[in-house]
């Protein structure tokens, strides 16, 4: 009776070990599941549960900003050396080219407008006419400059000039961007047949090319990124070409914009394609995954590690960022960014190297629209900006996320014609 007793005594306290021991699993694995955030930023994604935003944090190349390599801030410095006519608006300058350096000289190549009177504007397309440009890029040659120091540019001429009416391009030579390949240079830009605006910006890209910066040029007259075919989404324009040597092909960027007609222009959505040559003539065969960046307007790209990087400026929901593919394809936002530069030209050493992990960039050149004190002497001019998207450079006041604007700034942003209708005034 006593060994039974006994026995039972032990089932029991076997029973109430393996009771607390449940117990304190249980607590512990409570524990797990509600581990909160440390103070001390971590250096990959904690192994608990986290929130959609924190756990994005660790998307990102570094976790802070400040950390980032692909976030800045972008600073503006005038150019010296060029002249717009007293701002009078019939002098613009603008879509610079990355400046690229030859013989201790750098050298950008852009769009440049020389007219009797501004620009009637998009709206106004019928009224232009051999001599009265419809918009700011309408009447253009591409010109060129050089410099010593990025800073101070000395014009040299035209580079390439429209050819007579009917050649490819005759109206218009706009947005040009350069490619260095096996010694020799290559200019890609848009050419028009038509006053812009007359339908939209329908121009396909075309190419002329070079034994030296400095030419002469010779144009080839014919698209060398065509159009898409009907219904595809680049079916109207290919835009903005923004060539870079990579994994030993060009691979050529370009923006288009879409979802628009002639006569319903304010539906229009614009995304940027890539086309991939063995040869600066092309063939250029379009990426089946086009379009390959959802946002942005003017391209801008550079070599990045292994992959590429790009800036994504005005225009859909991914604008005023940064963003990385490691194959060049398939982008995904690295930071986000503000102030961006419009049409952004960065000097980049590597962009015709082939090289197998791209360094970055530091400066460049882009443009202003708005340079005009008003709306009737409209012209642009181009500038430099300054910024650390590089892995040689650690400006720490490029990496700054506290960046603050005088109300100035802000009140020129103002309501207009909308203020009354939001005073409920008719």
């Amino acid at each position: 009776m006593k060994q039974i007793n006994l026995l039972n005594l032990l089932l029991l306290c076997l029973t109430l070990v393996i009771a607390v021991s449940c117990t304190e699993t249980k607590k512990q694995e409570g524990t797990a599941e509600y581990q909160v955030f440390p103070h001390k930023m971590p250096i990959e994604k904690p192994d608990f549960p986290l929130s959609a935003a924190a756990e994005r944090m660790f998307d990102y190349p570094a976790p802070r900003a400040q950390d980032n390599e692909l976030f800045t801030q972008f600073k503006y410095t005038r150019l010296e050396g060029l002249d717009y006519n007293g701002g009078d608006g019939t002098i613009t300058r603008r879509d610079p080219s990355r400046p690229i350096l030859v013989d201790g000289k750098y050298y950008m190549w852009y769009t440049k407008r020389h007219t009797k009177v501004p620009p009637v504007g998009a709206r106004n397309a019928g009224e232009a006419t051999d001599e009265i440009p419809s918009t700011d890029w309408d009447l253009c040659d591409l010109w060129y400059a050089t410099s010593t120091d990025g800073f101070k540019w000395e014009e040299q001429g035209i580079a390439v000039a429209r050819p007579p009416k009917p050649a490819l391009g005759w109206r218009s030579v706009a947005t040009p961007d350069i490619l260095v390949w096996k010694g020799k240079y290559y200019l890609y830009f848009q050419a028009f047949n038509e006053p812009s605006g007359t339908k939209g910006d329908w121009c396909p890209i075309s190419m002329a090319y070079a034994d030296s910066p400095n030419g002469p040029w010779t144009h080839v007259g014919k698209p060398v990124v065509p159009f898409g075919k009907k219904g595809e989404w680049d079916q109207d324009q290919t835009q903005d070409p923004h060539p870079i040597i990579y994994k030993g092909k060009i691979y050529l960027y370009y923006k288009a914009a879409y979802n628009k007609w002639p006569d319903l222009r304010d539906k229009y959505a614009v995304a940027h394609g890539l086309a991939i040559a063995e040869d600066p003539f092309g063939p250029f065969e379009k990426c089946p995954l086009n379009p390959v960046l959802n946002s942005g307007h003017e391209t801008t790209y550079f070599p990045f590690k292994e992959g590429i990087a790009a800036l994504a400026i005005k225009d859909g929901n991914e604008a005023q960022t940064m963003q990385y593919a490691e194959d060049g394809v398939n982008f995904k936002i690295a930071a986000t960014v503000e102030l961006t530069p419009t049409a952004a030209g960065a000097y980049t050493p590597d962009a015709f190297t082939g090289t197998d992990y791209g360094r970055g960039v530091t400066w460049g050149m882009c443009h202003f629209i708005n340079a005009a004190s008003t709306r009737d002497r409209k012209h642009s001019i181009i500038a430099r900006f300054d910024c650390d998207l590089s892995l040689d450079c650690d400006e720490k006041w490029l990496k700054s996320t506290g960046v603050w604007h005088r109300p100035d700034v802000y009140f020129k942003q103002g309501l207009g014609g909308l203020r009354k209708k939001r005073e409920g005034i008719k």
